[in-house]
């Protein structure tokens, strides 16, 4: 009698294990995509933190004194610019930085590079504790995926910016 229980309690337990098995097949389809609207001739090259800085700005739409935004430049292997995307928008004081979606963005687009970049509504361009800290983890997480940090440029209200590669705090 034993053994047929056991045996009644395996087919059971079987059943079980073969009715989950159809609902691993109704998960959600995922579409990643990056569309190119210019022709690669067309894209800007990138040369400096001040060609860097004049490409971003107007990306910011008038948001430079009234909240903290944070953006990247991809870049192919030319140094030219692939895409911008505004990552994360914040408040007055700061915004998060999600590195995953940092890096599932570059992957997508297929860069070789990037430069980082947000702004300080306070007008104060001077990078702030945090800023170092997500730099120099995103240079760490850049290295092992065979992405170069060029740059992480902070913009103030009134125009000005702050180079960490001219700084040297990139790539020490």
């Amino acid at each position: 009698m034993a053994d047929a229980e056991l045996n009644d309690q395996a087919e059971k337990t079987m059943s079980k294990k073969f009715e989950i098995l159809p609902a691993l097949h109704s998960v959600a389809e995922m579409h990643l995509t990056y569309k190119v609207k210019v022709p690669k001739d067309q894209w800007p090259r990138i040369i400096s933190s001040t060609d860097a800085f004049k490409l971003l700005l107007p990306h910011y739409d008038d948001q430079l004194d009234t909240r903290e935004l944070f953006l990247i430049l991809a870049l192919n292997r030319s140094n030219r610019v692939i895409g911008v995307y505004h990552v994360s928008s914040g408040g007055i004081s700061g915004t998060v930085v999600d590195i995953k979606i940092i890096f599932a963005t570059l992957l997508l687009a297929g860069a070789s590079g990037v430069i980082l970049s947000h702004n300080h509504p306070s007008g104060n361009t001077q990078p702030s504790n945090e800023d170092l800290t997500i730099t120099g983890q995103i240079e760490k997480a850049a290295k092992i995926l065979g992405i170069t940090l060029y740059d992480h440029v902070i913009i103030s209200s009134d125009k000005h910016f702050f180079s960490f590669a001219d700084e040297g705090y990139i790539g020490r």
